[in-house]
């Protein structure tokens, strides 16, 4: 059963022209870090090194905010041809078919943000750093699903909360310049917390505010009952 709603959602993006383009993104950013950025730094005069905490940030933290809108999307298509309300009359439980959904578009977020750190090898990450990242950073995903759900009814609400969520994504990015009490201004964005455990491994705990445990755990917490809050406002939302 669920190998078939994979495979039926697969094809449902790919079916949509901007949905089968965003499925690439990884593959995108990672060519991009790995073979346009030395190119654009050798002929700019910058230090890859020395940035490299804004560049994985940057290109990695994306790919939640991509996947969530693919999600988002697909969602916003089942409620247009009210499939939930077919699904409600069928022995299958909506609970389990959207956290199913959720599930696959965490997994493929955090396969997403493992591949771009992996293939663009910029920092000193190891494989067990870019998973901790890609775990916490994933939990993005189906936020940002939800959140085109809680707010949009129709795709070019959801299209004009995605751009907005892109705008968002700015700010972690940002707060890698602060490593004071000024960085918790920031702190209300989820990808915050993935953000900062990147600047500790690149810089090194001791010149960060807090340690990288503190960030994880903390980041960690914040996300699921984020994620938690979220699902029960929209499923609110189907029920009202």
């Amino acid at each position: 059963m669920y190998f078939t709603f994979i495979s039926g959602e697969l094809k449902k993006w790919m079916r949509d022209p901007m949905t089968r383009f965003m499925l690439f993104y990884p593959v995108i950013f990672g060519l991009v870090g790995r073979y346009g950025l030395p190119s654009i730094a050798e002929n700019a005069g910058f230090s890859i090194e020395n940035n490299a905490d804004y560049i994985i940030a940057a290109l990695t933290l994306m790919m939640p905010m991509v996947y969530g809108a693919l999600i988002g999307f697909s969602i916003l298509d089942d409620r247009d041809d009210h499939i939930f309300n077919s699904i409600r009359i069928t022995p299958l439980n909506l609970n389990s078919y959207l956290l199913f959904r959720l599930a696959l578009v965490y997994c493929l977020s955090f396969t997403a943000c493992f591949f771009v750190m992996w293939f663009v090898q910029i920092g000193p990450l190891n494989e067990n750093n870019m998973i901790l990242i890609s775990f916490l950073a994933a939990f993005s995903a189906p936020l940002t699903g939800l959140l085109i759900n809680l707010f949009a009814t129709n795709k070019i609400e959801g299209f004009a909360i995605m751009k907005l969520t892109g705008i968002i994504i700015l700010l972690p990015v940002i707060s890698l310049y602060f490593t004071d009490a000024k960085e918790l201004f920031f702190a209300f964005i989820p990808a915050f917390w993935p953000g900062k455990i990147i600047s500790t491994l690149v810089r090194s705990e001791s010149n960060m505010l807090l340690t990288l445990n503190t960030y994880f755990w903390i980041g960690l917490l914040y996300s699921i009952v984020l994620n938690i809050v979220m699902y029960r406002s929209f499923n609110h939302k189907l029920s009202a």
